[in-house]
């Protein structure tokens, strides 16, 4: 994604000064009078997306700093560089003028909300963090915005929409320059309103710096992303970074987790709380929340009703047509950030009862088959349970689990992803989730190994099946009515990566035709006899190679 508005830009010495450049290097520029000249349209990071016209931020890398592609950057059009003193060093002062800062990671949103014209100041910005939850939540709140009468846009991880048109999405939360530019765009579009996720990443890393949210909503708390954060107390200190000044206006915390509750107590901006427990729960044990859920119910057409009180003793009766009771909390923060930033009540609960869902999350799958078939997003242990608990109680007989862990990613969470499903689920299928550059074999290793430890307390049966297509064959093979099928992990995802390349897959398509394939199969098949795998699994050379699973 690289879509850029029409802009006048700005003047070079300008950025100079919001950056705070004690070191300006005019090079072939001149003197700091000619930069005034010089005309900034835009700012990039990634030398391969350079513009003519744009600053380009040579920013120091994991492996490599980003001034070793400055040349690449000025011959496609940069005019100026935004980097720092080793990055000088690099270029040499002959090639452009360069603003040189001690942090330019730290300046990139500040530079690029300038160059953009602020697009953030003219919109109704909210924002929404947490580890589950916050795909869900926006796109509750741009319902609820749009039956408002807003021009909606959405930034997130399944989709990115600017007045209802999607448009693809790379990351959860744009780099800074390309989420400037995209709320730029929307504001020439007309849009008035904007849902964005917000990462942890991206608070680390600086994505939403420069943007200024009106309401920031926090979900719930788990650990994940250790990978890149290294403890969970940093995995933490990044969310919170959003419930500052520098970033938001307002927040609305649920401290339905603990990470919730100790959010609670940190955030420096007005700030209330939210709990779907109905025996109140804030920041002490006995503390009533600010927002509180009661008198939840099912719904015959699905979902839930349930009543939410707030501040000043308002009370809505509100329904969610989405399956799962952590939809409950996630439907419930959304009204309550929208009532927050002033949006009409009724319009906008009207609007979160409108909307029917997000692609890959609590998914259903319909071939015809005589069971319940869900896709869903739950990569971590936190959502896996919460998934799985909400299902429990509706499955009949026997929840079969399908899922596996991503490779190059947080390892610490394997064993504990191996734990909920052996707990909460009667048959666990582990399989291959996104390997990358790792051992498939050693992934599913780990989480056989948490899955096999509680097997002691718990009575569920593990298979092993490397190949995400063959491990859904066996589950809808297996399945029978009563039964309830659950494919975890990829959600929405199109693609599964191998090997440092990008197989099309999607497990929405092949749950799919795997279940349309059994409705057209032999009545064995429908009873869950055969499907040619073992119940310990397929055998070391039965099974695929990586490039079976295109």
């Amino acid at each position: 994604m690289d879509l850029r508005p029409n802009n006048d830009g700005v003047s070079l010495d300008r950025v100079a000064a919001t950056v705070g450049a004690p070191d300006l290097d005019a090079g072939q520029g001149g003197t700091a009078v000619e930069l005034a000249s010089i005309i900034v349209r835009g700012i990039c990071v990634d030398s391969r997306k350079i513009q003519a016209g744009d600053l380009f931020a040579a920013l120091p890398g994991e492996n490599v700093h980003g001034a070793r592609f400055a040349e690449a950057a000025v011959r496609d059009g940069a005019v100026a560089l935004l980097t720092d003193r080793a990055g000088a060093a690099l270029v040499g002062p002959e090639l452009c003028p360069m603003l040189i800062v001690a942090d330019p990671r730290a300046q990139v949103g500040a530079a690029a909300s300038q160059i953009y014209g602020d697009p953030s100041a003219d919109l109704l910005l909210f924002a929404v963090t947490g580890t589950n939850g916050k795909t869900t939540t926006t796109w509750l709140l741009e319902a609820g915005l749009r039956e408002a009468g807003h021009i909606t846009g959405l930034v997130g991880t399944v989709e990115t929409r600017i007045a209802g048109a999607p448009v693809p999405s790379v990351r959860t939360t744009p780099e800074a320059p390309e989420l400037h530019a995209l709320l730029a765009v929307m504001r020439e579009r007309g849009v008035t309103a904007v849902a964005i996720e917000v990462s942890s990443h991206a608070l680390a890393l600086g994505r939403v710096d420069g943007c200024l949210f009106d309401v920031a909503g926090f979900t719930q708390f788990g650990s994940d992303h250790l990978d890149f954060h290294g403890t969970v107390d940093h995995y933490f200190n990044a969310k919170a970074r959003l419930f500052t000044p520098d970033h938001a206006r307002a927040g609305v915390v649920c401290v339905d987790s603990a990470g919730g509750r100790r959010l609670l107590g940190l955030t420096r901006i007005p700030t209330t709380s939210l709990s779907t427990d109905s025996r109140g729960s804030a920041s002490q044990p006995g503390d009533r929340a600010d927002w509180q859920v009661s008198k939840v119910t099912s719904r015959a057409s699905g979902g839930y009703a349930f009543t939410l009180s707030g501040p000043g003793q308002t009370t809505s009766d509100v329904a969610v047509a989405l399956p799962g009771r952590f939809n409950i909390a996630n439907a419930s923060l959304a009204l309550a950030m929208l009532q927050t930033a002033g949006v009409d009540e009724h319009e906008a609960r009207t609007g979160i009862e409108k909307c029917r869902g997000v692609p890959g999350r609590m998914e259903a799958i319909d071939g015809g088959q005589g069971f319940v078939a869900l896709v869903d997003y739950a990569h971590t242990p936190d959502a896996l349970d919460a998934v799985l608990t909400s299902l429990r109680p509706d499955v009949a007989k026997r929840l079969i689990v399908v899922m596996g862990c991503g490779g190059d990613r947080d390892p610490t969470k394997r064993g504990s992803m191996g734990e909920v499903a052996a707990t909460l689920g009667d048959i666990v299928i582990v399989t291959d989730d996104n390997p990358r550059f790792e051992n498939p074999a050693a992934i599913r290793a780990a989480v056989l190994a948490g899955a096999r430890s509680v097997m002691s307390a718990h009575t569920a049966r593990i298979e092993e099946i490397a190949g995400r297509a063959k491990a859904m064959a066996r589950a809808v093979a297996i399945a029978g009515p009563g039964d309830a099928v659950v494919v975890a992990g990829k959600g929405h995802e199109q693609g599964q990566e191998i090997d440092g390349h990008v197989y099309p897959f999607d497990d929405r398509v092949v749950l799919r035709e795997a279940l349309l394939g059994l409705v057209g199969n032999d009545d064995d098949v429908q009873r869950g006899v055969g499907g040619g795998v073992e119940a310990n699994g397929l055998t070391p050379e039965d099974r695929p190679r990586p490039q079976e699973e295109k």
